[in-house]
């Protein structure tokens, strides 16, 4: 054997050698003990029945987020976004294995009872959020990013009341800025939704008079309360879409200047839109932030009767009132309706996977709400969701240690520190002659230059929204943005960015990530990486000092 072909096989044998010294010695330095209880999901060791859910739009971006984290644990969720009433309906008839719904069975809607199923049920708290008043308006080629609004200028718009920008009770509202005299254009939901559902549960709530009359002109029995289906005057002016993504895909179309709707806070953001501000009952315009809606939350009061078919649904009348200056009014959150006995085409194997999904989303998949444009559940949510993820036949039930959920609104001592941490509002969002300059919702990089003196922002003002169009990617997208918006087909993935200024977007690679424990200590991931650092070294350091030693025990110089 030649020099160089003996040197090159002993660099060859020692890097092998090295190699495998050094996995023992990573193995050896992983902790061997058994891991405690955890939500953290791991490759799957048996096959995942495929499940399929329907309903709320309202909830569809944090779903279909989470339904392709899970991919990679063996898991396929289905979800097609085709609203609350859908998938209520859906259900009750026994298509799908679960629904996503703001609003509980037993709504009268216009004088119509939503009848509950026969199949036993029960609901579940799936993520929290604030349903925003997200608008596309512009002064000549400036874009107004910075809107304010009270809760009875709202209604009025959506009454048919105010129908220009430069009305007075506008003006008011907005006292840094010159609105132009434009035609208004509520966009509202055509089909039956949550979304809808909260709206007029709050106008309902809170200007009831506006609210009714409107509804008299519609042929709506009084009081008309809340509905989830808009009533739509002839000639008024207003657009139906269908989904969350219709109502918002038509905002922000750049052509649809002057058009106003309400649709989740997720939606601004994917599209790079902004949201108005609301008044609260403390005096200032809010928007709704992640933090924002968790302190919203502290005041809304849940069902707690356990015998009651509305147990763990909310009750919202003291977050519209509450007086903390951080409220957002128009906060709340969804829930999944979810099967607690097998019957029809509901097996305990779908009940297996179901389960395992509803362990994941109530601890760590909320760490991904609030970059999804919702906010975090809070600590009495998740206790309560994770009781009724025992109740489905066939889950795998765990007993979880509500410190290590891993969920960023609550420490491991159960403090609130989502809401505890909340900024408060900045002195220019109080209500009066200033207004702040700086953009909301998915427009927070663009502020709107004000013409009052003291308009720009200042105090610990509240935290903003992503200043980036996003599309948590799939087939759920924005119509008009990529995407059907049905959210069928669990196949597929990728993140769409989304330029604000042309409405050109692009679709780039997104891979379902898995969410290590904070407290595992030496995770694989973390093991591979020093293999990998270290094999690499080895290669490069070793051979040759092998090489040097033989060479000198042999007198080759």
């Amino acid at each position: 054997m030649t020099r160089r072909r003996r040197t090159s096989f002993i660099s060859v044998l020692a890097a092998a050698v090295t190699f495998s010294i050094m996995v023992s010695t990573a193995a050896s330095a992983t902790p061997q003990e058994p891991a405690p209880p955890s939500t953290t999901l791991q490759p799957a060791t048996t096959t995942y029945v495929p499940i399929s859910g329907a309903g709320s739009s309202w909830s569809a971006n944090a779903i279909d987020q989470w339904r392709r984290n899970v991919q990679q644990f063996g898991m396929r969720v289905n979800y097609a976004s085709t609203g609350s009433s859908d998938g209520r309906n859906q259900f009750r008839s026994g298509t799908v294995d679960f629904a996503s719904s703001e609003i509980p069975y037993g709504l009268t809607d216009g004088g119509v009872v939503d009848t509950p199923p026969s199949r036993k049920f029960s609901y579940m708290p799936i993520v929290a959020g604030g349903t925003s008043i997200m608008y596309n308006l512009t002064i000549g080629d400036q874009r107004i990013t910075n809107l304010r609004l009270s809760g009875d200028t709202i209604t009025r718009i959506f009454t048919g009341v105010i129908t220009s920008w430069d009305h007075p009770a506008i003006k008011a509202d907005n006292p840094g800025i010159t609105l132009p005299a434009r035609r208004i254009v509520p966009v509202v939901r055509s089909d039956g939704s949550g979304s809808t559902a909260q709206l007029t549960g709050w106008m309902a709530s809170e200007h009831r008079s506006l609210w009714d009359a409107y509804c008299a002109k519609a042929n709506r029995p009084l009081p008309c309360g809340q509905t989830s289906n808009f009533p739509v005057l002839s000639g008024s002016g207003f657009v139906g879409q269908p989904g969350s993504q219709g109502v918002a895909g038509y905002v922000s179309q750049r052509a649809n200047v002057g058009t106003i709707t309400y649709v989740e806070y997720s939606y601004a953001l994917k599209a790079g839109y902004p949201v108005a501000k609301v008044l609260n009952q403390a005096g200032f315009y809010v928007e709704p932030t992640a933090s924002n809606v968790a302190v919203s939350l502290l005041s809304a009061r849940i069902n707690t009767d356990t015998t009651s078919s509305a147990y763990l649904t909310q009750i919202l009348t003291g977050v519209y009132r509450s007086t903390d200056p951080r409220v957002y009014p128009l906060s709340s959150y969804s829930y999944l309706i979810v099967p607690t006995a097998v019957e029809g085409n509901f097996t305990a194997s779908k009940g297996e996977t179901l389960g395992a999904f509803a362990y994941y989303f109530l601890c760590e998949g909320q760490r991904q709400a609030e970059a999804l444009g919702y906010s975090p559940l809070p600590i009495n949510l998740v206790e309560a969701g994770l009781a009724q993820v025992r109740r489905i036949p066939g889950v795998e039930a765990q007993t979880i240690n509500i410190s290590r959920c891993n969920n960023p609104t609550f420490s491991a001592d159960g403090t609130n520190t989502l809401a505890q941490n909340a900024p408060q509002p900045a002195a220019c969002d109080r209500r009066g002659e200033t207004q702040c300059s700086s953009g909301t919702g998915g427009a927070a990089e663009q502020p709107t230059p004000t013409d009052n003196s003291g308009g720009t922002d200042g105090g610990a003002g509240a935290d903003g929204g992503s200043g980036a169009g996003f599309d948590t990617g799939g087939e759920s997208g924005l119509d008009g943005f990529g995407g059907d918006g049905t959210g069928s087909d669990s196949s597929g993935g990728g993140t769409k960015i989304c330029e604000i200024d042309t409405g050109l977007c692009q679709t780039v690679a997104s891979v379902p990530v898995e969410i290590e424990r904070a407290d595992s200590g030496w995770t694989r991931d973390t093991v591979m990486m020093l293999i990998a650092a270290l094999a690499l070294l080895a290669t490069v350091f070793l051979p040759p000092m092998f090489a040097r030693v033989i060479r000198g025990s042999r007198g080759v110089s």
